[in-house]
């Protein structure tokens, strides 16, 4: 595991990648990854969180990457609304010799029609008796249950993973910073009418309907992309609350592929202006350049982009990786 790069394992390997894309279009199920750095053992470790959704039901995933970075161990529980006792439990299994339990209680979670719970609920991941990994709101009631106390060195969420469905719009939300609130974030596509070319520039002559998109935070429009045809794949920086985010676009297959393909966004904060000025001399160039010509799924799918991602200019370590299947 390359603690440098912030990015877990999963998102370096190919093969994974189209393993996972082919079961989330088989079953059209949403998929929502939340993965986080801890220690487990006195061992650094990833644990992802995985939550998926489709028309019978919710499930729940608890994977432990053990610290030879190779190592995968699992919890997997299927919320069917006919079995109430699932939805509260626990698991136990082994880590590098070392027990795990998982505690979890959904009976009365909230998921308000997201893929991913709301409130009402909590996911605790205990080892020597600590909690290392707590989620969800009703805490008291995990510690309680648990019997353990929390860990001197709480988790950093390093990157989270949602695959999401939509027609011409989709939505989904997320929280750039651990402590910071929600923000809303749409991705549409439409059509506008488009004039001719100009031959003479290069551009070939083109007359009718041309497609464009708008990516919307908190309802105002922040990214607007004309021309869509010819800027397929792209970077913008824009301001959230004062915090600098870098949004990058792949949405090539949504408009030259056919069938169910999906577009890739990727959404990073950026530190201060103030944090900024200890890190711009090593700091890397961005990644426009190689945008157009080169798709950024296979650079999110190669451990050295990853790599370019998280070392942008002082970026913070947390990324969001929005795979957004069009639906037609």
């Amino acid at each position: 595991m390359q603690d440098t790069i912030g990015i877990p394992a999963c998102f370096s390997s190919s093969q994974k990648i189209s393993d996972e894309h082919t079961a989330v279009t088989r079953s059209g199920q949403s998929v929502f990854m939340s993965i986080y750095r801890t220690k487990i053992a006195d061992q650094c470790c990833l644990i992802t969180i995985t939550w998926c959704k489709n028309l019978l039901l919710h499930g729940l995933s608890v994977s432990v990457q053990g610290p030879d970075g190779e190592s995968q161990y699992t919890c997997k529980v299927e919320l069917k609304p006919w079995y109430f006792w699932r939805k509260q439990g626990s698991k136990r299994f082994m880590v590098e010799s070392k027990v795990v339990d998982v505690f979890w209680d959904l009976k009365a979670a909230k998921f308000n029609g997201e893929t991913e719970p709301n409130s009402d609920y909590y996911v605790a991941v205990v080892c020597d008796e600590e909690v290392v990994l707590l989620l969800g709101d009703l805490r008291k009631d995990a510690y309680k249950k648990t019997g353990c106390r929390p860990a001197l060195i709480d988790p950093i969420l390093v990157s989270k993973k949602e695959h999401i469905f939509g027609k011409k719009k989709i939505s989904t939300r997320v929280k750039f910073q651990e402590k910071s609130s929600f923000h809303e974030i749409s991705i549409e596509c439409k059509n506008s009418s488009a004039g001719g070319g100009n031959i003479s520039n290069g551009n070939p002559p083109f007359t009718g309907i041309e497609p464009e998109m708008e990516i919307r935070i908190d309802g105002l429009l922040v990214i607007h992309v004309k021309h869509l045809h010819w800027k397929f794949r792209g970077n913008e920086s824009i301001h959230i609350n004062k915090m600098r985010v870098e949004v990058y676009w792949d949405v090539h297959d949504w408009l030259f592929s056919p069938g169910l393909r999906h577009a890739l966004f990727i959404f990073k904060p950026i530190l201060s202006s103030t944090s900024l000025s200890s890190v711009s001399s090593s700091s890397s160039p961005p990644l426009s350049s190689s945008l157009t010509s080169t798709p950024l799924s296979s650079q999110a799918e190669s451990s050295g982009s990853l790599e370019a991602f998280n070392s942008t200019s002082g970026s913070s370590e947390f990324c969001l990786f929005l795979y957004a299947w069009k639906a037609e």
